[in-house]
């Protein structure tokens, strides 16, 4: 099956776990509105960093979408791993495995 539609997303930084600073990663809040065939919303957590080197970069999120997809509806969890390697990039996005729940009304109960 194949989706198509948009989101919008904000990012919020947040200050690092306390003991990582040195560390020097990013680390965000995310809340995704998404429109289309999907129409959900979401929130989540990344990390992300950018070296020295222009166009290189990493960053790992997770994120719980809820919401409505074909007339089902629930919720999942969205695992991000993404590179950029001298602005070559690379993302891998999955649905984690038995993260979806649909919902009581879907499940009859």
């Amino acid at each position: 099956m194949h989706t198509t539609g948009s989101f919008d997303v904000k990012l919020t930084p947040q200050t690092a776990a306390p003991g990582i600073e040195t560390a020097k990663l990013d680390r965000m809040t995310i809340d995704k509105q998404f429109h289309g065939d999907l129409a959900a919303a979401s929130l989540g957590e990344m990390l992300a960093i950018r070296t020295e080197v222009q166009g290189s970069a990493g960053y790992v999120a997770m994120e719980r979408v809820t919401g409505s997809l074909h007339g089902r509806k629930g919720s999942f969890v969205l695992q991000h791993s993404g590179t950029m390697n001298r602005g070559v990039s690379l993302l891998a996005l999955t649905v984690v495995p038995d993260s979806g729940i649909l919902s009581s009304v879907l499940m009859g109960e």
